[in-house]
Order: C-alpha cells, then structure tokens, then sequence
C-alpha cells in the first residue's frame, strides 16, 4: 500500500486531537444511539418513516457541533425531540454540554427545566406509552437521566477550572523567579562591577587633574568621561531597567507614598535629607521598599496614627505611636513583610532593627557609612 504523505499524517494528528474532531465524535456517538430508535419511530404515529425518521434524528444529532459555541441551542434541539418524539438520548449530551462548557448554574438550570417538561409531558395522555403507573416511577426513569450528565458535565467544567488555575500559578511562578533572579543579577553587578567601575571612574579624575598643563590633559579627561559614563550606564540599564514592570522606585517615590497613606487615614510626616538623594538606585530602592512595608504596616496595626519618616544618606527611620487599643478586626497579614524588608537591606548591604520604644513602635534601616 503506497505510503501516506508525512504532511498529511501530521495534519490527520493534529484534526484527530482538536476540539471540532471530538465534536464530530460525540454527535456521531449520539446518532449511532439514537438510531436504534428507528424502527419504533416509524411505527409510531408521527407521520416518519424510516428513511424520514432517520434524517430527523441526524439533524438533531448535528446540532451537537455547536455544542461548545452555543450549547443552548442544543439543548432546545434535544427538548423538541423529548416532546415531539420521545427521544431521551439527544438530551442527555445536551444535558452533558451545558454543564461542560457553561458551568454549575447553566447545567443545573437546564435541568431543573428539563424534568418540568418531563412532568408536563407525564399528565398529557398516551406520552410515553410505556410510561411509569406513578409519576415517581416515571421521574425515577427520567431524573437520573438529566442528574447524571448534567453532574458529569459540571464535574468536567470544575476540573478545566483547576487545571487552568494550575497552570496559571505555574506561569505566575515561574515569572516571579525569574523576576527575582534577574534582580540578584541585577545586585550582584551593582555592588560587584559598580564598586570597581566607582573606583575607576575615581581614579581616572584623580588623573585628569595630574594631568593638567600636560600633553596627556585631553586624554585622561575623555578617560575620566568616558568611566564616569559607564557607571552612569550601568545604574540606568542593569539597576533601573532590569525588569520595567517590577522595578522599585526610589526615594522620589516616597510623596506618593505619603499621600496614599494619608488617604487611607494614616498621616505621615515625611523628611528626606537631600544627600540621601545622591544614593545608588539598588539603595534607594531598598529604601523605597522599607517605607512602603512600614506604610502598610501601620495602616493595618496602627490606623489613625502619624506616621514620621525621616531618610538621610545612610538611615531610614520610621516610627509611629502604638495604639490604646488594638484594632476592631484584626488585620489581614500574611507576616512576610519584616522578612522581606531584612532580605531587601541585606541583599545591599544594610541592616534593619524593629522594636517598640516608650509606646511608638519604630523601624530603622541602616547603610554603613
């Protein structure tokens, strides 16, 4: 036998995989029930014949294409056939989509209205002929039916939930990671190749000035220039641009800061000493992030309180009076933020200490000097 195409084998596996394919199996599944059928509605008075009964009967099976796209559809398809011809099969997928595809309201709905026009059609005269004697005999017959795929449809619905929510916490973790090893790079490089580049770029000035008068003055000037350059490249690129969507802000973010907390009700005393403005962003930043803890922190344990924060070139101080009383309900926290403010200091080289002292609890950050 001559040899299938390697093209057209793979687009047979990639149809047999998708979505569509597993429509047209389930609408064929359902037809190959439904044609069972067909010789008992042809004998039936309804007006079909086999060959009429049989094209009805695939009409209806082909509304479950649509099964994803408009599942309701189906669903009214598969109550006509319940009244009109006393078919149960068509409904049972429709029952099956609706839950899949739309969820726990949508299917429960579709069955609650599903056993009514069962009742409904119990009370009318010779419907079914093999009905139950009783209407709980009767309902013991079609409630199952609807409950079962209706159950089984919502039960796939929920696991499509959890797989996503997997997935997306997978993603969302993965991103974090990497997030926070290109800010290690990003530390690293400033305190490793920013030392060496600050040292060189000291040097190379001391130079220029030496070299004053002397035929080498241009020279170490474009040297001084170009070192005073690169450092200024680095904090800009590495620091600042590491990741845009998650940099921190530096201290000229702390207004903004202040004034969304006094918003939320917690006034805040804000002093930045103008040498602290020289700081490298990395400091800044950490800085910027203790703040913001102690922000946060205080609008949850201490709400109503001023809260005073006082930054120079090497100290962030913030502080604030501990309240009469404890909070009416008490504050949600996940208790991370202190470590994380310590893991913040230490990555640059500082120091953080917290504790509570003649009724303000107060929190210093430190940068050797």
């Amino acid at each position: 036998m001559p040899e299938m195409p390697a093209s057209t084998a793979a687009l047979l596996r990639r149809y047999a995989g998708s979505p569509f394919a597993l429509d047209v199996l389930t609408a064929a599944s359902c037809f190959a029930l439904m044609i069972l059928d067909v010789p008992g509605l042809a004998a039936a008075d309804n007006s079909l014949t086999g060959l009429t009964a049989t094209c009805v009967l695939a009409i209806g099976a082909a509304s479950l294409l649509l099964r994803r796209r408009a599942p309701w559809l189906t669903y009214l398809v598969a109550l006509v056939f319940l009244a009109w011809l006393h078919q149960v099969t068509l409904i049972q997928f429709a029952l099956y989509s609706l839950g899949r595809f739309r969820g726990r309201r949508a299917g429960i709905t579709a069955t609650a209205l599903y056993i009514a026009l069962a009742c409904a059609l119990f009370a009318m005269p010779g419907w079914p002929e093999n009905r139950g004697d009783t209407l709980s005999s009767f309902l013991s017959l079609v409630v199952p039916i609807g409950v079962l795929a209706a159950a089984v449809g919502i039960a796939a619905y929920r696991q499509d939930l959890v797989r996503e929510l997997e997935a997306q916490r997978a993603e969302t973790a993965a991103l974090h990671a990497v997030q926070e090893e290109r800010q290690a790079v990003a530390r690293d490089v400033h305190d490793l190749v920013g030392r060496e580049l600050t040292m060189l770029t000291v040097r190379s000035e001391v130079l220029a000035v030496r070299s004053r008068g002397t035929a080498h003055e241009a020279d170490f000037d474009e040297l001084s220039e170009t070192a005073r350059s690169a450092h200024l490249l680095l904090n800009e690129i590495i620091v600042r641009r590491t990741d845009e969507r998650g940099a921190t802000p530096g201290l000229e973010g702390l207004p903004a800061l202040a004034a969304e907390s006094g918003r939320v009700g917690s006034p805040v005393r804000l002093t930045v000493a103008q040498e602290a403005r020289a700081l490298s962003p990395l400091r800044q930043a950490a800085f910027h992030r203790v703040v913001q803890e102690c922000l946060t922190n205080a609008a949850k344990h201490a709400p109503g309180e001023q809260v005073t924060v006082t930054v120079t070139a090497d100290r962030a101080e913030i502080s604030n009076p501990l309240p009469a009383a404890a909070p009416s309900r008490a504050p949600v926290s996940t208790g991370t933020g202190h470590l994380s403010m310590e893991e913040r200091m230490s990555s640059v080289g500082g120091t953080l200490t917290t504790g509570r002292e003649d009724g303000t609890y107060r929190v210093v950050a430190r940068f050797p000097s």
